[in-house]
């Protein structure tokens, strides 16, 4: 199949949704197939063998940490001269709503996948009043698709009740060889923790941004002083939580990549996850399949990765003090082991293989029901 994919975001930007795109691009290349890409002209033009078509980005005035490309009739072009079999669109939003439109445009079949919960991230960007239309147009555009995906089975019955159709749950993976506990190294450990080698180490991992829920973790480190925490990643909310954890047993280190990150999630002792508006939470696994256990707060997402005292632990979110409770059972260190063995052994058949033999199999359906009948969309 000649397959175009159309994303609002991808390298060399690092987040879940690039992690799940990339590792089914390789896939499907050792499957046979020809695939481009359309994103954000960041300055990559090849991946793995595919072709990406750069269409000009620009930062939004409230998240100028980020470059997002715009609605751009270059879209057509690209779409007209690699004539795809299908087109599959990443979170429909800015040059995926010209990706949507010309691939019905072109009578194109049409996937698209919902990775983000857009609408609830606009309360924190004081949009929240606006959230109802973002509603509407996230469901206009992906109620245009023959088919729809998602990563989690909460998220997809929340989409359902908002009169999103055609949905199916795009199953969730995560590289089991290069997030592994034998990535372990004692130097990283010291950087993390900032040289205190005594203490319970804490790791989160992520975009730094006000929906993360970031400032959540400093009341962990006021309950006991037997806790130091790391903070992986950057953002637009960085210099804020600066000021919010100065003066606690906090490290930032910035982005790190590849096997840096691997080692980084192996010498930690706990993965905590405080943000509650996740479509699924790729880092959790990454976190399990480190030897991590996971202390997160309650979500359906998270419920359907962690389970309460056997692989993790789990805490509410409304409530202030559940965390601070939560955290101190990481104290005992053979339940913490025996979490993080569990974990492990949980996600230890979560490779990629299954996720893009699934997106491809769901492609070629598509592919073949519009070529029966052009004018019924999938079921």
């Amino acid at each position: 199949m000649k397959i175009m994919i159309v994303t609002e975001t991808f390298l060399p930007s690092t987040d879940g949704i690039v992690t799940r795109l990339t590792a089914c691009i390789r896939w499907l290349h050792q499957d046979g197939h020809e695939i481009q890409i359309i994103a954000p002209d960041l300055g990559v033009k090849e991946f793995d063998g595919a072709i990406v078509r750069g269409v000009p980005a620009y930062a939004f005035p409230f998240y100028r940490s980020k470059k997002f490309a715009f609605p751009n009739r270059i879209v057509k072009k690209y779409m007209a001269e690699f004539d795809p079999d299908i087109v599959h669109v990443v979170n429909p939003a800015v040059v995926g709503y010209s990706g949507v439109n010309y691939a019905k445009n072109l009578d194109i079949p049409l996937i698209a996948s919902y990775h983000t919960n857009i609408p609830q991230y606009m309360a924190y960007y004081k949009l929240g009043k606006l959230d109802w239309l973002m509603w509407w147009f996230m469901k206009k555009m992906h109620n245009k698709a023959d088919l729809n995906l998602c990563t989690s089975h909460t998220v997809l019955e929340e989409l359902k009740d908002k009169g999103f159709e055609r949905m199916q749950v795009w199953k969730r993976g995560v590289d089991t060889e290069r997030f592994n506990p034998r990535h372990y190294t004692r130097d990283m450990r010291l950087k993390l923790a900032g040289g205190q080698e005594d203490k319970i180490l804490l790791l989160y991992v992520g975009r730094l941004s006000a929906e993360k829920e970031i400032e959540k973790i400093r009341d962990v480190l006021t309950v006991s002083d037997r806790y130091c925490l790391a903070i992986v990643g950057d953002g637009p909310h960085r210099k804020e939580l600066e000021n919010h954890f100065s003066g606690t047993r906090t490290v930032f280190t910035g982005f790190i990549h590849g096997d840096e990150l691997a080692s980084a999630f192996a010498s930690a002792d706990a993965f905590v996850f405080p943000s509650t508006t996740e479509t699924l939470g790729l880092v959790i696994m990454e976190a399990m399949a480190s030897g991590l256990p996971v202390v997160a707060a309650e979500s359906g997402p998270t419920k359907e990765q962690v389970t309460d005292r056997r692989n993790g632990l789990l805490y509410d979110s409304t409530d202030p003090e559940s965390f601070k409770k939560i955290i101190r059972l990481l104290e005992d260190s053979s339940f913490r082991n025996q979490l993080a063995k569990q974990a492990v052994a949980d996600v230890a058949e979560l490779g990629w293989a299954a996720a893009a033999e699934q997106i491809r199999d769901l492609y070629s359906q598509i592919v073949e029901a519009k070529a029966v009948n052009p004018y019924q969309a999938a079921e």
